[in-house]
């Protein structure tokens, strides 16, 4: 079965729990977890030591772009465990928003922290890259100290999503027991690469991190830290790689269309937000297939705690859900970022999402942040 492209398989049909505690804030249409650097590697510690399964995704501006025309690509970061800021765009787009990120936790970084931790054994396994530089990387990973080794690496060419998703491949992974798969195979392909297999996977972390092979293998040198702080990655990258100057060219137009039309008006519709001082109102129905929560007054990040714990409750079997946003309705982007949490969940579980926003200034919010699609809701339910 199907629902919004997402195919379901029969353990996805297994009780999904999505984490409401996150501290996630809507950037543009995108949830983005405000942890930093050391948090999220202690997170993703924490995670392959216990098992827990944690897909976690790095969207950059590109992602950010391309989600905006692609809902499959997009739902896969909204239907992530994680999702960090990777890229300096991306942090900009956030303080100008008044949103409390402080640096871009890259992916390649994150491999990099996890690389060099001396709390525990990792084994990583490498899928994808130019044929034979998975291999490459391994063997450079393997020759070097720490307690990272590489317990595995494929290069599946260039075929269909299908066609690097044989039970074969599949077995070759857990086989490795590993604890971390890097999938390399372009961010569109490897999203949903990700999202085809990821219930027949047995690895705890599992991520798309492109360029990371590379890097590891030293077929291409990764930009100094500084030039990164500085926003300037993508220059050392075309000098790398001169084929990507028409991605990077193609990114930075619509970055300026993104912040004349979007951005910047979202920036001043959120100072307006942070004037309001209506009380937040929440109310529940629930005749056990349909559940109704109707919320009214301003919803900002400290008074969320009452909604996160609604939501985790309401969510705690698979149901349909409406959400009713009153006329004097306000919501600030940590809001969103839950709305935004919940539409994945619902995603996951394949149960309908219905939104109704009651006031065109509300709605005008939920078009300048990219999240209109929100008011078109999810159809279907798990037969």
């Amino acid at each position: 079965m199907t629902v919004n492209n997402f195919v379901l398989t029969p353990h996805d049909r297994a009780p999904v729990v999505t984490d409401f505690t996150r501290p996630v804030y809507c950037v543009l249409g995108l949830p983005f977890d405000a942890l930093d650097m050391q948090q999220t590697v202690d997170l993703l510690l924490a995670r392959a030591g216990s098992g827990e399964r944690c897909f976690f995704s790095t969207p950059n501006l590109n992602f950010l772009i391309t989600s905006q025309q692609d809902p499959v690509f997009r739902d896969s970061v909204l239907r992530s465990s994680l999702s960090l800021a990777d890229g300096m765009p991306v942090v900009w787009l956030a303080k100008l928003l008044g949103l409390p990120f402080t640096d871009r936790v890259a992916g390649a970084t994150v491999f990099e922290r996890l690389r060099d931790q001396r709390a525990m054994p990792l084994g990583v396994f490498f899928f994808g890259g130019p044929d034979g530089v998975a291999q490459q990387a391994a063997d450079v990973l393997n020759a070097g100290e720490g307690r990272m080794r590489c317990v595995g690496a494929y290069s599946p060419g260039f075929g269909t999503i299908e066609d690097m998703s044989t039970p074969a491949i599949i077995e070759r992974i857990n086989a490795s027991h590993a604890d971390l798969l890097v999938v390399s195979l372009g961010a569109k392909r490897g999203q949903a690469w990700i999202e085809h297999n990821l219930a027949a996977l047995d690895t705890p972390l599992v991520s798309h991190l492109g360029a990371v092979v590379n890097f590891v293998a030293g077929t291409v040198s990764r930009a100094p830290s500084l030039v990164g702080r500085l926003g300037l990655e993508w220059l050392w990258r075309i000098k790398e790689e001169p084929a990507l100057w028409r991605r990077y060219w193609s990114d930075g137009m619509a970055l300026v269309r993104l912040l004349t039309t979007r951005a910047l008006p979202a920036a001043l519709d959120a100072r307006r937000l942070r004037a309001a001082t209506v009380a937040p109102v929440l109310q529940e129905s629930d005749d056990g297939q349909l559940y109704t929560l109707t919320l009214g007054g301003a919803w900002r990040d400290a008074a969320l705690g009452i909604l996160r714990t609604t939501l985790a409750r309401a969510t705690a079997q698979p149901r349909r859900m409406h959400i009713v946003l009153r006329e004097d309705c306000s919501l600030d982007s940590a809001a969103l970022g839950l709305l935004l949490l919940l539409y994945g969940h619902q995603s996951r579980t394949g149960m309908a999402l219905n939104v109704d926003a009651g006031s065109a200034s509300l709605r005008r919010t939920m078009r300048l942040q990219n999240v209109d699609f929100l008011l078109r809701g999810l159809p279907g339910s798990v037969a």
